[in-house]
């Protein structure tokens, strides 16, 4: 039994981020879970940066004090993993770009996602021959319009309609939705916790891990971290990552401090250690409400205090 913390080395992790992977963390080891770290690399593998990304991702968790157990999963390792588990499925090519099933499909999910409306399930092969002439086919999986429900720690049931969705992009890239099933049954992942704008994403996860002979684990979506508009928090609001934030004179502990009030489990400007917050963790009693992040709060205080000392 494990949890995890999966980033994408797209760029540095910020606070909010870093809060999501405190309570995956607090998760697992207060229910007697191992933890482990995945690095979700495959829409960055042929970018030379992400690499040195990946690697001060690691180190911030380091510096926190999350610890995890085992090696680090590199998914741009994985990819005979990944085609093994397509051979296994049915499945079917999709010729459709995102406009046309923007186009067709339903309003979005609160992820972004559209769920596919069957446009290329009964394709002539004659219709087929004529698109496969001039694009490239998605590999999609076909679920008969399955409906599954998951039980998520704070939100309860959540059930949703399993749309056939992509296993393959037509770049060849395995999809988001493959990999990290197949990643998590691989690695024992029984609890995954994360950011809750993934949490409509859970029924079609689970339902691909029970088709994959597996057991769907538990799932907690950890509010995000939005901006002073309300909006997701991102680099471009100011220092809101941990070199950032030792940039200005705080330590790793102070922003380990940050994040645990945030959370309530500590007060403003409290030593606290992972020790100490793993004590006093409570996932009843998390916030439910986004927190909001104001940079300007604690780059005055942390300047002042440098100056001061």
């Amino acid at each position: 039994m494990a949890g995890r913390f999966a980033p994408s080395p797209t760029s540095d992790l910020h606070l909010g981020n870093l809060r999501t992977a405190l309570v995956a963390w607090l998760l697992a080891r207060s229910s007697g879970r191992g933890f482990r770290l995945r690095v979700e690399d495959l829409d960055t593998q042929r970018v030379a940066a992400a690499g040195d990304t990946a690697r001060r991702q690691l180190g911030d968790l380091a510096a926190l004090g999350l610890d995890h157990d085992g090696t680090v999963v590199w998914q741009s390792r994985r990819l005979s993993a990944y085609a093994g588990a397509v051979d296994r499925l049915d499945t079917y090519p999709c010729y459709c770009t995102r406009r046309e099933i923007a186009e067709a499909a339903s309003a979005p999910h609160g992820d972004g996602y559209r769920p596919y409306p069957g446009t290329c399930l009964r394709l002539s092969a004659a219709r087929r021959a004529a698109l496969e002439a001039t694009r490239r086919p998605a590999l999609r999986v076909r679920a008969g319009g399955a409906r599954m429900t998951v039980t998520d720690l704070w939100a309860g049931e959540v059930t949703g309609v399993v749309d056939d969705f992509v296993l393959v992009r037509n770049d060849g890239v395995p999809a988001y939705n493959l990999a990290v099933v197949v990643d998590d049954l691989a690695m024992g992942i029984d609890q995954v916790c994360r950011g809750d704008d993934l949490l409509s994403s859970s029924p079609r996860q689970a339902w691909l891990a029970a088709r994959l002979g597996g057991t769907p684990p538990a799932y907690a979506h950890v509010p995000l971290a939005v901006n002073r508009d309300g909006k997701r928090l991102a680099k471009r609001d100011g220092a809101v990552t941990l070199a950032d934030l030792i940039g200005l004179g705080g330590t790793p502990s102070e922003v380990l401090g940050l994040l645990a009030v945030s959370l309530g489990l500590a007060e403003p400007r409290e030593p606290v250690t992972t020790a100490l917050l793993l004590g006093r963790f409570d996932a009843a009693r998390l916030p439910r409400r986004p927190w909001a992040v104001d940079p300007s709060d604690y780059e005055a205080a942390w300047v002042n205090s440098r100056s001061i000392t």
